[in-house]
């Protein structure tokens, strides 16, 4: 288990740097009913990622994912596919990043969001980490390396909610921070949103194009 999760620890990293999630809790907190929503869309991201993680490790399972407790050779050709999309779609988001990070801004779906009901912020939890571009990858990788690693199914579902958990960082930490230090988290909160939503496509790319490398390589060393 302990190598397993070894293995995973990278990409957890990868999906706890998410800054456009990490401004959607801290707007969501700044609203009136932050602390209901935020523990919400905390939630849903929560139950995202695990549930996303859960289908990858049965399908690893039924679909052979350890061959000897070495990885399948399907398991290689998918982390080679999803680490060529990560990286050509790292490329595209560099050249398209704004040059002046001042004039960087951030989807118009956020400006409603304090007029969303618990259902629909549930919902953006789950969309920004089961369906986020970057994330949802990330997690399918990091299930198939705990599904190839030949372990028994307990120790599978312990190395994937280590996986969920330090995948939360990120997203966990505002809630914390909001829920500890009530009104004055304000200020803290918004320079972090501040820096989040000014940086946040450089960041993206960045990591798209790193990790996607990474399970380029990783791909390549298991068909090899």
């Amino acid at each position: 288990m302990g190598h397993a999760v070894g293995d995973v620890l990278g990409l957890a990293a990868g999906v706890a740097v998410s800054p456009l999630p990490i401004v959607a809790i801290i707007l969501i907190l700044a609203t009136p009913r932050g602390r209901r929503n935020g523990s919400l869309f905390a939630l849903g991201w929560l139950v995202g990622l695990a549930g996303l993680g859960a289908v990858m490790l049965a399908v690893g399972g039924t679909g052979g994912a350890s061959a000897h407790k070495h990885p399948a050779t399907w398991v290689g050709a998918l982390k080679l596919a999803l680490g060529v999309l990560l990286a050509v779609f790292g490329a595209l988001q560099w050249r398209r990043r704004p040059r002046d990070p001042s004039q960087a801004r951030l989807p118009k779906w956020m400006e409603a969001i304090d007029r969303f009901s618990p259902v629909k912020i549930v919902g953006l939890g789950l969309l920004l980490s089961a369906g986020n571009l970057k994330n949802a990858p990330l997690t399918i990788a990091a299930a198939a390396s705990i599904s190839s690693a030949g372990i028994p199914v307990p120790q599978q579902i312990g190395a994937l909610a280590v996986f969920v958990v330090i995948a939360s960082l990120g997203v966990l930490a505002p809630l914390a921070v909001y829920l500890v230090m009530g009104d004055r988290a304000r200020g803290l909160l918004a320079n972090w949103r501040e820096w989040a939503a000014r940086h946040n496509v450089a960041v993206l790319a960045v990591l798209f194009f790193v990790l996607g490398l990474k399970l380029v390589g990783d791909g390549i060393t298991i068909l090899t």
